[in-house]
């Protein structure tokens, strides 16, 4: 079996010692330990010429989401039916690695080993993706996911109520949350507002027991919703990251999103934090779509951010589903095997 790796030594947990485990553990794997984003997808593009069987992506979300959008363009279809991406759980949110069931990198290296033994493929679950603004990710949005990650960045130097290096993971998120995003929502001005059009297939609502219908008035050209909003996201994959099912819908229907809006201010989405992590359905100011596409115009300039990396700053905003599909190693049916 041909293997290649990326290592993102920028990653949380990236490290000469991953790669290094990686070339024990692989051996004949082409193992690249990316000292930056271009390198790594400079190393991504160049597998066009001679494409692995498994693709491993040892880093985040962001590392997962900058090589699939390198190869878009390098390879002649991505998926091929012969090829996938394996997600190694180095980022912060892992949003990707934990749906897919990815233990420890370490375990991970160990599974893999075996399994390149043995002949035949690799189990993989097939995921859609939504694109905006030309680039393809799992998830993409605006609002306090959005404001969170600048938060998260921002919270890690200057005053707070951690000492700064236990300002990472989900304790850096949360800190953030606490005392960036939802004060400036609480002691700011008024929420912003969206006009969400479908400007794709006929919409599909979710009825209370979670189940796919045809929404009535949600044709093309239909106006789905306007009012305000704290949460105005599409995605393929369940989950955010840390556990955070923001999207319990992904992959309810094939070849759809997931659009989710959320009309609650900062204070409510506190104190209903818990149903919000799990994913309860239904529930009060959640609005939920299944799209082919949409179009956001916002009555501000909101930050963006695509696979969980930031986007800039946006008033009008154009999610696709994307032409490709990504095949990703299913870690839980490889344990299983």
């Amino acid at each position: 079996m041909d293997i290649a790796v990326v290592v993102n030594l920028r990653a949380r947990r990236g490290s000469e010692e991953v790669a290094r485990r990686c070339r024990a553990e692989l051996p004949g794997a082409r193992v690249l330990a990316s000292r930056s984003l271009a390198e790594a997808v400079g190393f991504a593009r160049d597998l066009g010429a001679a494409p692995p069987d498994l693709l491993v992506s040892a880093g985040g979300d962001g590392t997962a989401v900058a090589l699939i959008n390198a190869m878009r363009d390098s390879f002649p279809s991505v998926p091929r039916g012969d090829f996938a991406i394996g997600v190694l759980p180095l980022g912060t949110g892992n949003g990707w690695a934990r749906a897919t069931g990815a233990p420890r990198w370490t375990a991970a290296l160990s599974r893999l080993r075996r399994a390149s033994q043995r002949p035949g493929p690799l189990p993989s679950r097939r995921f859609d993706l939504v694109e905006v603004g030309g680039t393809a990710a799992h998830f993409a949005g605006t609002g306090w996911d959005a404001e969170i990650i600048d938060d998260f960045y921002a919270q890690q130097t200057g005053l707070g109520v951690l000492p700064q290096p236990s300002r990472n993971g989900l304790a850096g998120y949360l800190h953030g949350m606490f005392t960036r995003t939802i004060p400036r929502h609480v002691f700011g001005g008024p929420m912003v507002e969206v006009e969400l059009t479908n400007t794709g297939e006929d919409a599909l609502g979710v009825d209370d027991a979670g189940r796919p219908y045809p929404l009535r008035g949600g044709e093309h050209g239909a106006l789905l919703y306007r009012g305000p909003v704290s949460v105005c996201a599409a995605a393929t994959s369940p989950e955010w990251g840390f556990g955070f099912r923001a999207f319990p819908f992904a992959g309810l229907v094939p070849r759809r999103f997931c659009m989710r809006a959320y009309a609650g201010h900062a204070l409510e989405a506190t104190l209903r934090m818990g149903s919000l992590w799990r994913g309860t359905h239904p529930l009060t100011k959640m609005h939920s779509w299944l799209l082919t596409r949409c179009r956001a115009v916002f009555s501000r300039p909101v930050p963006f951010q695509v696979g969980g990396d930031r986007f800039g700053h946006k008033t009008d905003v154009e999610y696709t589903l994307a032409r490709e599909q990504i095949d990703l190693l299913d870690w839980t049916r490889l344990r299983a095997a």
